[in-house]
């Protein structure tokens, strides 16, 4: 074997070891650091916004007897990430920080049914926007129904069911 392929073997060796050694120490430092820490909280009033309660309160008397209204669900709740061929970690974090409004769930089985967003102006912003259209790429994937609502207090009950049918015949 030739003596520069030796040496460089042995140097890829080297600096993966010396990789290695980096990282450990770096992590158990980022660890010690996490553990020594004490983060503080409070509790919030509400988990919701006055208009989102207003909205979740008319949805359970439209919806409540044949569905569980249930708000602010993170999309990890929602949906398997762990997808063959992809990468899991990496696919969990791209949804981990993402919640929609609502989410109608059967009764008997807890199935999704149907997720719900109620948009506000914040909806226009362009990150937002960019968010939303990310999130229903997502939903239309995952093929899980996803209706959006942005002047719910203007419509009747029937038209809150009619959108939220149609977001459901979509998937079907």
């Amino acid at each position: 074997m030739n003596k520069t392929l030796i040496y460089i073997v042995v140097a890829f060796f080297i600096l993966l070891a010396l990789d290695f050694i980096t990282r450990k120490i770096f992590n158990d430092k980022e660890s010690a650091e996490i553990k020594k820490s004490t983060y503080r909280y409070f509790a919030r009033n509400a988990i919701m916004t006055e208009r989102e309660n207003k909205f979740f309160q008319q949805l359970n008397e439209i919806l409540g007897n044949k569905w569980f209204v249930i708000p602010q669900v993170h999309l990890s709740a929602l949906l398997n990430h762990k997808v063959k061929g992809q990468n899991w970690k990496a696919a969990f974090r791209h949804i981990n920080g993402k919640s929609v409004d609502f989410v109608l769930l059967s009764k008997e089985t807890m199935k999704p049914i149907c997720a719900i967003e109620l948009d506000d102006s914040t909806h226009n912003y362009k990150n937002r926007a960019e968010r939303d259209a990310e999130v229903e790429r997502i939903f239309t994937e995952a093929k899980l129904p996803l209706a959006r609502f942005k002047n719910p207090e203007k419509l009747s009950r029937q038209d809150i069911v009619n959108t939220i049918a149609t977001a459901i015949k979509k998937v079907q």
